[in-house]
């Protein structure tokens, strides 16, 4: 995966034309190329939906802002993080694209992508429904999997080597987001604690509104770059080429995700920013920025060593550290309870869906 305006050869001298010219009339003259285009846009907006308001979720919550201005400038640095994260640092997509193999056969291989998607939306939807917070990015990685071992018939479609680190994830997003919660809120209790309330309010309202903008800038660097590579992935496949080796990633790409997912969050937000800002633990201003900033610090750290995270995993986890200052009682257990139980069936679940769709679309197309 290269950054906007850098240039280097696929195959022989071969390049992904993804001009959007190009991108338009292949998605015209391809029924199956369409068909993937309409299923990613889908996923980022189910993404934007249930993923990208755990960003803003504090913020809205602690009434630091309003939830429209917060969806728009969600947005705004949901859209940033793509930009400048993509070109700083893109071994987050490059995770994405090596953990599976989808084998030789390229039209095999977009027939089964499609599958991955569609199964992804299916089972977001239906979790999101409910009003649990469901991760897109193990969605996506558990649907990848199970298309690819469909395909492959077995462990070849797997890199395990690249696998391993969406463990490493799960480990860091859980333990570095709830001791950083924990930690910042502790020290600003300790620094705050014979400081005037009214003054200190005023700054974390402005410090708050810091912390929610730099959670969507991470949410973006994040996950954009997931499903911008799984985009060009399925650009790659009609093209004859059954491997994303190169390609340039061009801005109106970026602008056409982000503003998918921005209005994924407008539609479907409120719900999961009540569940994850307010069911979960009642948050205090100082509170709110300090799970704002743990999340952020962390999913920062696992995207400049290309570990792919989950910003419902961090964020959740950085508000019950937050929590936990004051006392474990003041988390909401059973919210807590229905969301493991979410991302625990997410991994066996998608990609059981993934697997039997890739199977079934295979035999029909």
């Amino acid at each position: 995966m290269l950054p906007p305006g850098a240039r280097r050869p696929w195959l022989g001298e071969t390049f992904l034309d993804v001009s959007f010219t190009q991108f338009v009339g292949q998605a015209l003259s391809n029924p199956i190329m369409a068909v993937t285009v309409l299923l990613t846009l889908g996923v980022i907006f189910v993404n934007g939906w249930t993923d990208a308001p755990n960003a803003i979720a504090t913020a809205v919550t602690t009434r630091t802002i309003s939830i429209r201005p917060a969806i728009i400038m969600s947005a705004v640095f949901n859209f940033l993080g793509v930009l400048i994260m993509t070109i700083v640092n893109s071994s987050v997509a490059s995770t994405i694209s090596n953990m599976v193999d989808f084998g030789s056969n390229a039209h095999m291989a977009l027939i089964a992508l499609c599958a991955a998607l569609f199964s992804i939306v299916v089972y977001s939807v239906g979790a999101s429904i409910f009003g649990i917070p469901t991760s897109e990015s193990h969605s996506l990685i558990a649907g990848l999997t199970g298309a690819a071992l469909a395909v492959q018939g077995g462990l070849d479609g797997v890199n395990g080597a690249e696998w391993i680190k969406v463990i490493y994830g799960l480990v860091l997003s859980l333990v570095l987001g709830f001791a950083l919660g924990w930690g910042i809120c502790k020290l600003l209790t300790i620094i705050c604690r014979n400081m005037d309330r009214r003054r200190t309010n005023k700054a974390f309202k402005y410090m708050q509104i810091f912390g929610a903008a730099a959670m969507s800038f991470m949410h973006g660097a994040q996950d954009g770059q997931k499903f911008i590579g799984v985009l060009l992935l399925g650009v790659a496949f009609v093209n004859g080429q059954p491997e994303l080796a190169g390609a340039v990633i061009p801005i109106w790409l970026m602008l056409l995700c982000s503003v998918t997912m921005g209005v994924g969050t407008s539609v479907g937000g409120e719900k999961i920013i009540k569940s994850v800002g307010m069911d979960m633990v009642k948050l205090e201003t100082f509170q709110g920025f300090s799970a704002d900033l743990a999340g952020a610090v962390c999913i920062l750290l696992s995207t400049l060593t290309g570990i792919p995270v989950s910003t419902t995993h961090t964020k959740t986890s950085a508000i019950m550290g937050v929590g936990a200052v004051k006392r474990l009682s003041a988390i909401n257990f059973s919210v807590v309870k229905d969301m493991m139980l979410t991302w625990v069936f997410t991994f066996p679940g998608c990609g059981l869906i993934s697997f039997v769709m890739a199977k079934l679309f295979m035999m029909v197309f």
